[in-house]
């Protein structure tokens, strides 16, 4: 399986042990189902928003009042110059296996009314700082993400080993330990590399010559090579009418051309996206053979949400186990500029506007720890390397910002004035108002105010 898009196996999996999922029907009256909000949408709708606008809260009150919502709960604007709250929550790019650049894929993030997008290439952050970079122009906040490639063994032989995709949502600084995510990410890479190339030594003894070098080429420098790339080969060689015939003869799990990587599992990667502070979500589980036996047990690891939500509406069945084992209920279009219709477009998901407020409400503290603790290292030890981790991914800071701009412009797109002026922060600020940064040769303290 590669992504949730309609191109591959978009339906409930065959030998899954649940029902069929049911759509969410959208009824087709004149004037549509538009209804007001109710109070608890209103005020989740004010909430998603003021995070989402933080730079621009003071022209939010008016905002509420004047939105209904759909069948799905969507927040969406009366009149001109409204905004719509649109959570893009699984994208990739180039630096994985998406057609687009990292800024592309924002400018048409952008273009689809997309405000927060969250790119999660496979195994991999690279594409992060262009995509940041690239959102300054739009105005579109960035969900630092991964999305992680994994194994669930199951307790007993009566089950195979799947292969499981866990999403990871960080702060706007990114994961507290950069590092140690890094290396756990560089291990899974090298795997796909030696993985793409059993995938093409199995289709050359299946009488098909795919070279590596055409899908070392069609990955690009520095990229580990997917699934999508060998079938991309397979396509331009003409072995192949499209991507589809490519996975459904030869590259779906247990394929003839399938094979495995040295990915980690699922239950290690939960563990270490909640010691980097993330979020851990399960991606596309209609997937999976098992779905209930591998939420259940990736729950106990600290799994957050599951992908409930899909361009074709919410799917009840995981709706329902989401609610059994007290799960976030997200979802995203796994959009990888593929084209061609059956691709789910950027920004195509309905997220309700409750569902955005409780996947904040998780992920929000969790994200103000991670920030709280890298300033914190910062403050006890000004290097250049914990400078770094504040800067990597932090929207608008240079290495050489200083004064509160350091904090302030750091968090002024994530943390509330609230959450940034509480005790804790404070405490920080007064820390740092001891701690130099170098600055062109010159020793330039840092003012807390």
């Amino acid at each position: 399986m590669v992504g949730d898009g309609f191109i591959i196996n978009h339906s409930t999996n065959s030998s899954n042990k649940l029902e069929s999922p049911k759509k969410t029907k959208k009824k087709k009256k004149r004037g549509g189902t538009k209804k007001k909000m109710t109070t608890e949408q209103t005020l989740a709708f004010k909430s998603v928003s003021e995070w989402v606008f933080l730079e621009q809260a003071s022209s939010l009150p008016s905002t509420a009042a004047s939105c209904v919502v759909d069948d799905f709960g969507v927040q969406k604007s009366l009149g001109r110059g409204g905004d719509k709250v649109v959570f893009e929550l699984h994208s990739h790019s180039k630096c994985s296996d998406g057609f687009l650049s990292p800024s592309k894929l924002v400018e048409r993030a952008h273009g689809n009314g997309v405000k927060v997008l969250a790119l999660t290439d496979h195994d991999t952050m690279s594409g992060i700082p262009e995509a940041l970079e690239a959102a300054r122009r739009f105005r579109i906040k960035i969900i630092p993400g991964v999305e992680i490639s994994t194994k669930f063994y199951p307790r007993g032989d009566s089950e195979p080993e799947e292969p499981v995709h866990i999403l990871a949502y960080y702060s706007s600084c990114g994961p507290t330990s950069f590092e140690d995510l890094e290396k756990f990410l560089s291990n899974i890479r090298d795997g796909r590399y030696l993985r793409a190339k059993t995938m093409v030594s199995k289709l050359n003894m299946l009488k098909l010559p795919v070279k590596w070098e055409h899908v070392s080429r069609i990955a690009g420098k520095g990229v580990a090579p997917g699934r999508l790339h060998v079938a991309r080969a397979l396509v331009e060689a003409g072995y192949v009418e499209n991507l589809k015939q490519a996975f459904s003869r030869y590259l779906f799990d247990g394929g003839p051309a399938y094979s495995t990587g040295s990915e980690p599992l699922a239950e290690e990667a939960i563990q270490m996206i909640c010691d980097t502070g993330g979020v851990a979500v399960l991606a596309h589980p209609w997937s999976l053979k098992n779905p209930v036996t591998i939420i259940r047990r990736l729950k106990e690891a600290g799994l957050h949400g599951i992908e409930v939500y899909r361009s074709d509406g919410k799917l009840a069945v995981y709706s329902d186990l989401a609610d059994t084992y007290d799960l976030l209920k997200l979802g995203g279009s796994d959009y990888h500029g593929r084209g061609g219709h059956g691709e789910s477009e950027l920004g195509s998901v309905n997220l309700p506007v409750l569902v955005l407020r409780d996947f904040l409400k998780v992920a929000r503290p969790i994200w103000c720890r991670s920030i709280r603790h890298i300033l914190e290292n910062y403050a006890e030890e000004p290097s250049d390397f914990n400078l770094a981790k504040i800067t990597r991914f932090g929207k608008g800071v240079s290495p050489l910002s200083c004064g509160k701009d350091l904090i302030d412009r750091c968090l002024s797109s994530w943390l509330t004035n609230e959450e940034r002026q509480n005790a804790v922060f404070e405490a920080v600020r007064l820390k740092l108002s001891h701690v130099s940064i170098n600055q062109g040769g010159i020793q330039v303290p840092i003012e807390s105010k």
